[in-house]
């Protein structure tokens, strides 16, 4: 059983981030990067179903350089080997052009039979790319799932919804995309980091992707023509209940619009 793990290296959401003025995009140089927990989840299924069926694991990043930590923390989890996608011209990609990258990577990967990723990274959210990329490769996708089953060359997934529980079942290969309620990931062990230093990672462009592309590639459809800094935080209305607490709270509320 092959299984591949999409990562991604994102801004730590609890440091300072600033954005480049040329095109709006992160400053990495200021930026503390790290893994997206949501994708440990991912990968943490992963090593889950390798050591119930023997399975190999292949973790796949697109990025910069840097990325390549966020590989090798994966591995150091426990997967066998990565593909590291690094090309300046990707800077900026959008959600079709980074699930044609992701898809065109996972090709390269032999008789594959589950993709794996987290539902949504914590830095775009858009919560399309696996779709996306489920599509490109002509996989069901079992998106948004809090447990899951593989057995008898079948995929089964639960999702949980506002309107209740939903049960997601399809043969492989699949795509399944998680939730934060999947599983608890594992801490790498010393002797796990130490033996990712040795596991192979393969680095790969768009060239090698897509040797027939030339210089057309087109690598968003969109651009932020202005970005402004977040407002500072402000003081709330306090109000002191004298007896008249409840009318100015309804007239607050009615003044902005909430009621």
């Amino acid at each position: 059983m092959n299984i591949v793990v999409l990562v991604k290296q994102v801004p730590d959401t609890a440091a300072e981030r600033t954005l480049s003025g040329a095109d709006h995009t992160l400053a990495r140089e200021d930026a503390d990067l790290v893994l997206d927990e949501i994708n440990e989840r991912a990968a943490e299924e992963a090593l889950t179903l390798k050591e119930t069926t023997g399975a190999e694991v292949t973790v796949v990043s697109m990025g910069p350089e840097s990325a390549l930590e966020a590989i090798r923390k994966v591995l150091a989890m426990g997967a066998d080997r990565g593909i590291h996608i690094c090309d300046d011209r990707l800077r900026g990609a959008d959600v079709v052009t980074t699930a044609r990258v992701l898809a065109a990577a996972v090709r390269t990967v032999r008789d594959v039979d589950l993709v794996l990723a987290g539902n949504a990274t914590t830095d775009g959210q858009s919560s399309a790319v696996p779709a996306v990329v489920a599509d490109l490769l002509g996989l069901p996708p079992l998106t948004h799932a809090r447990e899951l089953t593989v057995d008898a060359g079948r995929v089964r997934a639960e999702r949980e919804t506002e309107d209740g529980e939903v049960t997601l079942d399809a043969p492989l290969p699949a795509l399944v995309s998680v939730t934060e309620k999947i599983n608890e990931p594992r801490y790498p062990s010393f002797k796990g980091i130490m033996a990712a230093k040795k596991k192979p990672v393969e680095t790969v462009d768009l060239d090698d992707l897509f040797p027939d592309a030339g210089t057309g590639f087109r690598v968003t459809a969109t651009r932020v023509v202005k970005a402004v800094p977040r407002p500072a935080r402000v003081a709330g209305t306090r109000i002191t209940d004298d007896g008249s607490a409840g009318r100015r709270l309804v007239e607050y509320l009615i003044a902005q619009k909430l009621v």
